[in-house]
């Protein structure tokens, strides 16, 4: 039996997932200045007041800070949020000025600031080719090979043999297709194209819902239609076949991270199932329990998402600078400053409220606010 792991296993479960990511990240961001020739100041791993760090040659300042939720490269120059020049830069000689992120050209500071998500993507992506080479990769054909008594699949009269094409106009290749997609369909009514003897039909289905509860008490709302899968094939998986697969199954997740997001977005999906820092140090002792496997698969997860946020076309997230990199691409000037700094103190402001919503979320899910009611109840 596998007990709920303790805080401090927790804790640094967490600090282990998130302080080698978020390093990665930010080198992606450094080894790319370091390319074009911009000097860095500093590489901060945490926010807030430092407690470790050393100066290298370069006069780049490594360090730590306490606050262990995040990291950050400081560029020369770089002195305000939009990475605006401004008279302090003007006033630098020119053999500094050079060596500052600001007077990189457009593309040069795209290819910088998008470094840090593309070293996420592969460190996930080396990750999930080493689980393919270690386990095969699993295919199973989406035919039916048989329905869950009362479930959506026997009501809209699935059959043994039936084979699936379609779920919602979404061609489907495999059985896991459908899974994926089923899961976070929970509720919806949505449309089944299938074959059955060389003949194609269609049907109706309304997914159910299941609430399951795994060992550590958390409970997940996923989609369920009923049908039950045959005789899975495990594929052996060379070296060379490793990364296709590797990133065949990144792209996967991304598209589910993309369409749950559009679900939050839109209604569909309440915006309860957001977790923040805390869901993740608790998810982080969770895997860790469970063994090594889990927890580097959680790695491989938590990197794919803090590439796809910081891609997220959201001021003051790598996204929302690539956004007005490509509109100064387009328009062959930078967008005026003040639209600018505008336009990163709403993204400040939106980041923020996520965070306190997230955070709002993870204490909840942690049952604070229902021991609170409890005590003024």
């Amino acid at each position: 039996m596998i007990e709920t792991p303790g805080i401090l296993m927790t804790i640094l479960s967490f600090a282990l997932v998130i302080g080698p990511l978020v390093f990665v990240h930010e080198l992606g961001h450094y080894l790319a200045g370091r390319i074009f020739g911009v000097k860095a100041d500093a590489f901060s791993i945490g926010f807030g007041r430092e407690i470790a760090g050393f100066t290298d040659r370069r006069g780049t300042r490594w360090k730590f800070g306490w606050l262990p939720l995040g990291g950050y490269v400081k560029f020369a120059g770089d002195m305000n949020p939009a990475s605006q020049p401004s008279a302090d830069w003007l006033a630098l000689p020119a053999a500094e000025r050079q060596q500052t992120f600001q007077a990189k050209t457009v593309w040069q500071r795209a290819i910088i600031v998008a470094a840090g998500p593309f070293v996420n993507f592969v460190v996930a992506i080396l990750i999930l080719a080493g689980f393919a080479m270690a386990y095969g990769d699993i295919r199973m054909p989406p035919v039916v090979g048989g329905t869950a008594p009362a479930s959506p699949a026997a009501q809209i009269g699935l059959q043994i043999g039936d084979r699936v094409t379609a779920l919602g106009g979404r061609s489907v290749e495999t059985f896991d297709d459908m899974v994926r997609y089923v899961r976070i369909h929970a509720g919806e009514t949505v449309r089944v194209d299938a074959i059955r003897g060389g003949q194609s039909f269609t049907r109706d289905a309304l997914i159910a819902t299941d609430v399951q509860r795994d060992r550590f008490g958390n409970e997940y709302r996923v989609g369920r239609l009923g049908i039950i899968g045959g005789t899975p094939i495990v594929v052996p998986v060379t070296v060379l076949e490793a990364p296709g697969v590797a990133v065949r199954r990144t792209g996967q997740i991304v598209s589910m991270m993309v369409e749950t997001l559009g679900q939050v977005i839109t209604g569909r999906r309440s915006v309860k199932e957001l977790g923040g820092p805390l869901s993740i140090a608790k998810v982080s002792g969770e895997q860790m329990a469970l063994g090594l496997d889990a927890y580097v698969f959680l790695i491989a997860l938590v990197s794919i998402n803090l590439g796809f946020i910081n891609l997220l076309p959201v001021p003051m997230l790598d996204g929302g600078h690539l956004f007005f990199y490509a509109i100064e691409a387009v328009r062959r000037r930078p967008v005026e400053p003040q639209v600018q700094e505008w336009a990163f103190r709403g993204g400040l402001a939106a980041i923020l409220a996520l965070m306190l919503l997230v955070t709002f979320n993870d204490l909840g899910n942690f049952g604070l606010w229902k021991n609170l009611a409890g005590l003024i109840g």
